[in-house]
């Protein structure tokens, strides 16, 4: 049998395995309460806003109280990136590789933009919460069949998780950026870059400009470019499993 060994705070935290301090009267709220509240104030009014200061007034209580739960704003992070997840979709037995991992993306994606401020929470880990292993477990799943050895399915999914984090960030920042300022994206970006780009030090740009592909409103449509961008990186994946297998004998 393994020793034991002390678990990181992390996960004593994710886990609720971290016995509450415990001084004065007694605790009237919960890790799962002050979860929650946080939650609220990031989704009404921004990362930003998330102070254990403001999220105390959220539920009424002195500031000091939180901290008999969470020790920091840095803990509080963690656990609101861990409930942001709901469960993952169902992938059934006997789905291909490349549905699974499409509708785990998408699920995935789809979960996130309801919460736009994850991409905001620094990630300083891997995954270890609950819910978030979860969904690495489902994406595992998915490629049980491909012939990939354990190693090889985790850093495919590791590699799908940058895609969907990176997607996530690109169109949340471009989508509030249209907002703020609908000129940026119009016909006059594109005019603007044939005044400065220069052919000599920006050929493959040039042609792209000189294609006309600038020349209307340059808009980010999350939907059309994240499945191309997601439809490239599986095409990837499986030209991976491909020589992957060969090289096995499959």
């Amino acid at each position: 049998m393994a020793d034991e060994i002390e678990l990181p705070d992390e996960v004593t935290l994710l886990w609720g395995l971290r016995e509450t301090v415990r001084r004065g009267r007694k605790p009237s709220l919960t890790v799962a309460d002050i979860t929650r509240a946080a939650v609220e104030v990031a989704d009404a009014e921004g990362l930003a806003a998330v102070s254990m200061a403001r999220v105390a007034a959220q539920l009424g209580n002195s500031t000091m109280a939180l901290y008999r739960y969470v020790k920091s704003k840095d803990e509080l992070l963690l656990l609101m990136s861990d409930a942001a997840l709901d469960g993952p979709p169902n992938l059934p037995d006997g789905q291909d590789w490349r549905t699974g991992l499409t509708l785990w993306a998408q699920g995935l994606l789809k979960m996130l933009r309801r919460h736009p401020w994850t991409a905001q929470i620094p990630i300083s880990g891997p995954p270890v919460g609950p819910n978030n292993l979860w969904w690495f477990d489902r994406a595992l799943r998915a490629l049980g069949d491909t012939g990939l050895d354990e190693e090889d399915k985790v850093g495919v999914v590791m590699g799908l998780l940058t895609f969907v984090h990176g997607e996530l960030r690109l169109s949340t920042e471009l989508s509030k950026g249209y907002v703020e300022n609908p000129e940026a994206f119009s016909r006059q970006y594109g005019m603007a870059l044939t005044q400065v780009v220069d052919a000599q030090r920006f050929p493959a740009l040039s042609k792209v400009i000189a294609a006309g592909i600038f020349e209307g409103e340059v808009r980010y449509d999350e939907e059309v470019e994240g499945e191309f961008g997601l439809g490239l990186f599986l095409d990837g994946v499986a030209a991976f499993i491909e020589r992957r297998t060969e090289r096995q004998g499959y």
